[in-house]
């Protein structure tokens, strides 16, 4: 039989059996358990107190049970019976008051209760069963208004937080201070945007992540993984989830769970405000310069929004330039993304000192995209040297060294707006390609294939989630560490050397049987045909893709 306690939720505000037990007007009565203690811990909604025997009809679940037994079956039969109908009902647990009718419990109720899992207590004292149920009522409403308390300053410190538009480091931080527990936020690919270890250990705490993070699943929004201790809930706003926020507890109260629901609200309302902190000159042109990319409006509406813009896109020389730092600041995710801000100011004061026409805006967390619209018959390559001068003379106050390190990435001059998305595109993947540069350097190439491609898209969700699907189960399995050896390795090596199953062997110091053999398992995993081209094709795709999401 399935225990109707099996989904009970995180501790609220009633009492456990085991609590009951500790009242005084139950302490009165000699409370003993004879059976059933592997259920002390089921939450009590209420206690009821009846004689009749088909009671269970009545109850809604939830109920401690409260009896003399004077009306109970005279036959153990029927007495089990009784038992299974409470347990089936969902009943917390059997109080029975002896000296009437049972000196004590036959056996038979006993191995009942105990296969059950449903508490009974014997009552060796005469009590009144009314000042059990007062004082359980008085504890539940004590609980509750506790729960309000509590739920009223988490919701009036949140509130503070996103009014004053802190980020999500510092949310994190603060459900950190307040819970006493290390938290996490991470995203879809199971990598670290912030964290706070509430004074522990920050090496042990982010040790091997992303492989401890994938191993825990919750089937709700909201859930707590025994086998971790982590009490995880989702990240997300607009019906697109992008994360999860974790928090290391044990035993979660119910404080710690209102303190990491309403964190991940603020947090995802933080994301959608984020950028509303740019200047509204920058926010025009970052929101242009996305729907071109995008390829989100007409062209007509384009060309229009930019003239009112102050920047012509007809009858120019259009050419896509992105600047990407190299040496981002140490620190989360988030960290670099709040720093691109000030970056993108100041590549736009440069555009500005090199006397050109641009629309400058982040185009990606850690990306600042412009669009040079120059005469038709101008030489682009001085224009650009002047902006990639004036960048270089633009050195941010209180940079440390190393942390103007950027690469200046230019795509084809284009001569319509139509084609300014390939511009960007081609820029994008000549950024991911050159490793480092430096002052007074930008850069072109004619193609950087595929793996450009993926990195420009790294931040997409979708992106993240094809990986999952392709590769999830094969990172499962090798962060799973009773797995043994690692097949991703293997997987990786037979697709770069062409599917060769002799050369791949060789590349990885294995046997060819050995290698055959590890290959057989990772088609195992996941369920594909290695000799399958589309398939060898899509693993291939989403190993880039792994390769640019953990870059």
């Amino acid at each position: 039989m399935a225990d109707p306690h099996a989904d009970d939720p995180l501790p609220g505000g009633h009492p456990t059996v085991r609590e009951v037990l500790e009242l005084p007007a139950v302490r009165a009565g000699d409370p003993r358990v004879v059976a059933g203690r592997a259920g002390l811990d089921r939450r009590v909604r209420w206690t009821h107190s009846a004689e009749v025997a088909d009671v269970a009809r009545l109850l809604r679940g939830g109920e401690l049970l409260l009896t003399t037994g004077v009306l109970l079956p005279p036959e153990d039969i029927g007495l089990v019976d009784y038992v299974q109908q409470l347990a089936a009902a969902g009943a917390a647990g059997l109080v029975v008051e002896t000296g009437r009718r049972f000196e004590h419990l036959p056996p038979a109720v006993l191995r009942a209760a105990d296969l059950l899992g449903l508490p009974l207590v014997e009552l060796g004292s005469e009590v009144r069963f009314a000042h059990i149920a007062e004082q359980v009522a008085a504890w539940t409403l004590d609980r509750q208004l506790e729960e309000l308390r509590v739920s009223e300053q988490v919701h009036q410190t949140f509130t503070d937080l996103t009014v004053e538009g802190a980020s999500p480091t510092e949310v994190v931080g603060q459900v950190a201070r307040m819970s006493g527990r290390a938290v996490v936020l991470e995203n879809l690919a199971h990598q670290v945007l912030a964290y706070d270890a509430a004074g522990a250990d920050a090496g042990a705490l982010l040790a091997d992540w992303e492989d401890r993070s994938r191993r825990v699943r919750v089937d709700a929004r909201i859930g707590h993984d025994d086998a971790s201790g982590w009490l995880v809930t989702t990240v997300g706003a607009r019906g697109q989830d992008w994360g999860r926020l974790v928090m290391l507890s044990p035993a979660p109260t119910r404080r710690e769970q209102v303190l990491l629901e309403r964190a991940a609200a603020t947090v995802a309302l933080s994301r959608l405000v984020e950028r509303d902190r740019e200047s509204l000159e920058r926010q025009a042109h970052r929101a242009l310069l996305q729907e071109l990319l995008a390829a989100a409006v007409p062209v007509a509406d384009v060309v229009l929004r930019a003239r009112v813009l102050g920047v012509s896109l007809e009858s120019r020389a259009l050419i896509a330039a992105v600047f990407r730092l190299t040496a981002p600041p140490a620190g989360p995710a988030l960290v670099v993304q709040e720093t691109i801000r000030d970056f993108t100011e100041r590549v736009a004061g440069a555009v500005r000192d090199a006397r050109a026409v641009a629309l400058v805006g982040a185009i990606d967390d850690v990306s600042v995209g412009a669009l040079l619209s120059l005469p038709l018959r101008v030489d682009v390559d001085p224009v650009l040297e002047r902006v990639s001068q004036a960048l270089s003379g633009r050195k941010q106050v209180g940079a440390q060294a190393g942390e103007e390190e950027w690469v200046m990435a230019v795509g084809s001059v284009v001569p319509s707006p139509r084609d300014v998305r390939r511009s960007f595109l081609e820029a994008m993947q000549v950024a991911d390609a050159v490793p480092a540069g430096g002052p007074d350097d930008f850069y072109r190439l004619p193609d950087v294939r595929l793996r450009g491609l993926l990195h420009l898209l790294r931040d997409d969700e979708r992106l993240q989630t094809y990986v999952e699907r392709e590769l999830g189960p094969l990172l499962a399995h090798d962060a799973d560490a009773r797995s043994g050896d690692e097949l991703l390795p293997v997987l990786r090596t037979y697709l770069e050397v062409g599917r060769n199953k002799s050369a791949a062997a060789h590349a990885t110091h294995l046997s060819r049987p050995s290698m055959y053999d590890r290959l057989t398992r990772v088609q195992r995993v996941l369920g594909v045909d290695l000799d399958d081209v589309e398939s060898c094709l899509s693993l291939h795709v989403a190993l880039l893709a792994l390769d640019a999401l953990r870059r």
